[in-house]
């Protein structure tokens, strides 16, 4: 199993904070978001992650490196980068050949995530956090059975089991790769001029089954806004620490 971050976007919404660095780069708890998250990668027996680069791209490799334990690090440019995380992630398409976790940059999670993820026996799955407060910002996930059936922040199917919030996490099966790869040309070649990757999430969701892991209850925050680093360093990394049994 490989992993695919995307951590090429501008992020406008921590502007200043992100004007000359990238947010996966931010501190929190004295150490970078990406740093944690490669951390997390290795004790999961990962093997090798591209992380999908653009906006302060320079700085993403020189923290990032080129290995990790046992885990090989290795980069791809996206020079659309301010066109949005569809094309960041199509540039990485050919790592979609095999198995592969595609995860935004951005987040603050326990390492108990990634194990669920890769534990359930489904070969694709997603995470899903039913304790979410719908603000509208969110990305909502819709299940029937043991699959997810829709996905966005404004689609709601007409019949469904479960809701929660996804945490930007995808775990990719070799048989759902090319399948995924469609489905992103499509909405590039159908887009506005700004291509997102759940976007084609929602239509590979209607060709293949992809399964869900609840992780409802355990700490984790996407960081958009100034707030949500607040949050994560305040309320959401002690509780993370705890978890990880980090020191």
């Amino acid at each position: 199993m490989n992993a695919i971050i995307l951590a090429a976007g501008v992020a406008r919404r921590l502007a200043p904070l992100t004007d000359t660095t990238h947010k996966a780069l931010l501190p929190v708890g004295g150490r970078p978001l990406l740093t944690r998250m490669l951390a997390a990668l290795t004790e999961a027996g990962i093997r090798e992650t591209v992380i999908v680069v653009g906006h302060c791209a320079d700085q993403v490799r020189a923290i990032g490196g080129t290995r990790l334990g046992r885990m090989a690090i290795r980069y791809i440019e996206n020079p659309q980068y301010t066109k949005g995380s569809g094309l960041s992630l199509y540039a990485a398409r050919a790592h979609l050949a095999e198995p592969a976790v595609v995860m935004d940059a951005d987040v603050l999670f326990p390492r108990e995530m990634i194990r669920r993820l890769l534990a359930i026996p489904a070969p694709s799955a997603l995470l899903i956090d039913r304790g979410f407060n719908d603000t509208g910002e969110e990305v909502k996930l819709y299940t029937r059975g043991d699959r997810v059936i829709a996905l966005g922040k404004k689609t709601v199917p007409e019949a469904f089991e479960s809701v929660g919030e996804g945490v930007g996490f995808f775990k990719c099966g070799a048989a759902a790769g090319p399948e995924f790869v469609s489905a992103m040309e499509h909405v590039i070649a159908t887009g506005d001029g700004l291509n997102e990757y759940e976007d084609a999430l929602h239509i590979l969701l209607q060709r293949v089954h992809v399964g869900w892991v609840d992780v409802t209850g355990l700490p984790w925050t996407e960081i958009d806004f100034v707030e949500d680093l607040h949050r994560a360093e305040d309320q959401v990394l002690p509780r993370v620490r705890a978890l990880d049994q980090e020191r």
